[in-house]
């Protein structure tokens, strides 16, 4: 069945535009009537049965959920937003909340129900939401008692939110138009089985109330709308890019199948939102295709915290950014971390420094690669055991990339040029010119520059736009970055190159000082760094210019935003 509201359909690129789509392998091949949340949970309880823990909750000995009872649950909203309150397939609906079984709920119950989830990050605030909604012309957002004051700021000046429904009680001081719904109610009220949160599997709950318990007949077909992911902001103006129900399986029968190989008896913790497609992927989508479970914490995460998750719960698999890895291993306690298996690392550019500290602490191997939020997830990237240094991996089978030059011509091995990929996913913007400079002649541009070895192994050097031409040397922000972050007195630092008269752009570095360096002399320090570098690296790639910062700006997800930096020069 056509989707009711084709407000996304009638916005999407035009086809000149369009990424061509590569599924001839058999993992690709799915039904044109498809439903991604259908497909999920027949892939999940495939492994383990319906009985299995599928979300555990942080609270010890607190709330654990089985495959079935998430399965049932996801049923009932499902009925309850298309048949109970009418709202059409098709239609955008924003989901404003952090990380946990209710807005995981919520996703999977939307997306059976053949709406389109447009998930956002819990620290945005009103201006930045409305342009999420007017974009997206949402139709109605669910979202978090705690975070429902921003959404009703933002509805003032967005026409097309009707309804704003709460998870759990509404908050007094939140004021009208705001309308408490059922589906918050529906989420609190259900019975949960009890467990202890390491629980290898759970009893059979008493069954949910008898609303809407027969199953949801999902009606999609597999190019039909499952998400609007709005990009991070890594470059200050976000975008909503496109994913189909086709995509997102796709995605999962690619990098998890291939390199991440879960396990039914996996227990995935991690620090990225769901609003992020690291985070929808890792903390979400890949563990139920592997019919594994996922813990949410009741806060947010800091880096001791998440460690002492770990610990305490038994987790086999970490999902988050490199700067946090480099900030929990500073709470690894002396015996390790012995559950623990699998560390993925992206969202940004994995240092040396920090792979080699982390396996120094805990002696695993970072799973490190570069996705994009317009394919969805990682489409480079190796095994722990095949991991080469210096180099972010190879190209995800399903997948092609090439490293070209301006005109998009293949460049030979170990010259940096532009990275483009094609493959199982692609980018589809909602109504953007900037479509064309993504998609060219079927081929992604993420925006990244790369050298290729003989073995098929690329290397991250930069963003395209943070590549420093310095005096005629093309100089990588990253290795000069990698360069600081092995001194003992930096903790965190981003590079960019700033406008020179001479050079034409000069190396300018923003360094976060460890505590104990803090009250070092800056003149000397500088000093000391700049020559510390030019010992490390090439002399010519040194930062003529070092400013010491407290903090450097990074998106929620942890991506240092560079742009920010530029602003400041």
């Amino acid at each position: 069945m056509p989707q009711h509201d084709r407000f996304v359909h009638d916005r999407l690129p035009p086809l000149a535009q369009q990424p061509q789509i590569l599924r001839a392998r058999p993992e690709f091949q799915f039904p044109s009537a498809f439903n991604l949340t259908e497909y999920l949970f027949q892939k999940g309880t495939a492994h383990r049965g319906p009985q299995a823990p599928l979300f555990l909750s942080q609270e010890p000995g607190g709330r654990a959920l089985s495959y079935g009872d998430a399965a049932q649950r996801v049923d009932q909203i499902a009925h309850l937003v298309r048949h109970q309150l009418g709202l059409a397939s098709g239609s955008r609906v924003l989901i404003h909340a952090p990380n946990s079984a209710e807005t995981a709920l919520v996703w999977l119950g939307l997306v059976k129900a053949g709406m389109i989830a447009v998930a956002t990050m819990p620290l945005l605030r009103a201006k930045e939401l409305g342009k999420v909604i007017r974009k997206a012309e949402v139709a109605w957002a669910v979202v978090h008692p705690a975070l429902a004051q921003e959404v009703v700021l933002a509805a003032q000046e967005a026409p097309s939110l009707q309804r704003v429904i709460t998870l759990g009680a509404l908050p007094t001081e939140v004021p009208a138009p705001l309308d408490a719904g059922v589906l918050g109610a529906l989420l609190t009220r259900l019975p949960s089985p009890q467990a202890e949160v390491n629980q290898a599997s759970i009893s059979n709950a008493a069954k949910p109330a008898n609303f809407a318990n027969a199953a949801f007949v999902a009606d999609t077909d597999g190019d039909d709308i499952a998400l609007l992911a709005f990009t991070s902001g890594t470059t200050g103006d976000p975008k909503a890019v496109v994913h189909t129900h086709h995509d997102v399986a796709a995605a999962c029968e690619a990098w998890p199948r291939s390199v991440l190989k879960p396990q039914p008896t996996d227990l995935v913790v991690g620090s990225p939102p769901l609003a992020f497609t690291f985070g929808l992927g890792g903390m979400l989508v890949f563990p139920i295709w592997a019919g594994a479970s996922v813990y949410y914490p009741a806060a947010r995460y800091t880096p001791e915290s998440l460690v002492k998750t770990i610990a305490q719960v038994g987790a086999t698999t970490c999902y988050t950014a490199p700067t946090f890895y480099r900030q929990m291993a500073e709470h690894i306690p002396p015996g390790g971390l012995p559950s623990l298996t699998t560390c993925v690392s992206a969202g940004e550019a994995l240092p040396p420094a920090i792979r080699d500290l982390w396996r120094s602490r805990t002696g695993i191997e970072l799973t490190d690669g570069i996705g994009a939020t317009e394919m969805f997830h990682i489409f480079i990237s190796s095994t722990p055991q095949e991991v080469r240094p210096g180099a972010l991996g190879r190209v995800v089978p399903g997948y092609e990339a090439q490293v070209v030059d301006e005109e998009g011509r293949p460049l030979a091995d170990g010259e940096i040029g532009r990275l483009r990929v094609r493959g199982p996913t692609g980018c589809r913007y909602l109504a953007d010119p900037r479509q064309a400079h993504y998609v060219k002649d079927g081929w992604n541009y993420p925006g990244d520059a790369f050298r290729r070895d003989p073995d098929g192994y690329f290397y991250y050097q930069s963003r395209t736009d943070d590549m420093i031409i310095s005096a005629g040397y093309n100089i990588s922000g990253l290795e000069v970055e990698s360069a600081l972050l092995t001194h003992s007195a930096v903790a965190e630092c981003g590079v960019v190159g700033a406008p020179d008269e001479e050079r034409g752009m000069r190396v300018k570095a923003f360094v976060v000082l460890k505590p104990d360096h803090a009250e070092d002399d800056p003149t000397a320090l500088t000093k000391a760094l700049q020559d510390y570098v030019k010992a490390t690296i090439a002399p010519f790639k040194y930062p003529r210019e070092i400013v010491f910062v407290q903090t450097l700006p990074r998106t929620e997800t942890g991506k240092l935003q560079r742009f920010r930096l530029r602003e400041t020069l």
